[in-house]
């Protein structure tokens, strides 16, 4: 299949109490030997945050780490220095490098944090850790794809060292888009609210597809969507378990 859909109850799942996570791909306890990344996207993990509650200080290494803000908000303190909440409508890019630690939190008192977070191979090792962070407004999303992480930064977009583009884009009723496929590419759809139809196949909330050997994607009927779309180099890989 060109289009490989994956249903979103098909997901692993971990209840941690403070913590609901959905894992796209293997990931801590979920182990799926079918599910171990795809190109250099390497895992997509839809966390609920209880109020209050977070991740405390832990390390990375050599991993660019992309945090997606849905619904409420997210404390951010790294030994870079940097400080900060993000908010719906901010993305934030941090290069771990050569080694960095960080801590996550849900500042709020009464409502839980819905964010995504995402790991992608970098294609250099040890580099200087670096953070970045923009808010991007729903009218630069909605009914289009809008390009957010990129390898040169085009449009304003945040700068990845890696050569994968992202982009995000916001679809209800008739708002329609097609985004064509770069020749010799493969692309990973995720949808992250709602639900629309993507070449004639339906995706909901939390449903994914691996897309080879396809020239266009044409993104129709939404409801109250929100999708990630991630254009990589046509490779495929076998990760370690993480």
């Amino acid at each position: 299949m060109m289009i490989e859909q994956r249903l979103s109850q098909d997901r692993g799942y971990a209840d941690h109490g403070w913590l609901q996570a959905y894992h796209t791909f293997s990931f801590a306890r979920y182990w799926d030997p079918e599910q171990i990344g795809f190109s250099d996207l390497l895992v997509i993990n839809d966390d609920q945050i209880a109020p209050g509650r977070g991740f405390g200080t832990h390390p990375h290494k050599n991993m660019e780490i992309f945090t997606y803000i849905l619904d409420g908000a997210l404390e951010h303190k790294d030994s870079m220095g940097n400080g900060s909440v993000i908010k719906v409508g901010d993305i934030q890019l941090m290069s771990a490098g050569s080694g960095i630690t960080h801590s996550e939190f849900n500042p709020l008192d009464t409502q839980s944090t819905h964010s995504l977070q995402i790991w992608i191979m970098p294609n250099e090792e040890n580099s200087e850790p670096t953070y970045q962070q923009q808010f991007i407004s729903q009218d630069e999303k909605k009914g289009k794809l809008k390009l957010i992480i990129s390898p040169d930064g085009a449009d304003n977009s945040l700068h990845i060292r890696q050569d994968i583009r992202i982009y995000s884009g916001l679809f209800n009723d008739k708002e329609q888009a097609i985004f064509t496929i770069p020749e010799n590419r493969y692309v990973y759809l995720h949808v992250a609210k709602g639900s629309l139809t993507v070449n004639n196949l339906v995706f909901q909330a939390g449903d994914g597809a691996r897309i080879r050997d396809e020239q266009q994607l044409t993104f129709s009927y939404g409801q109250e969507a929100e999708i990630l779309l991630f254009d990589m180099r046509p490779v495929e890989t076998n990760y370690p378990k993480i």
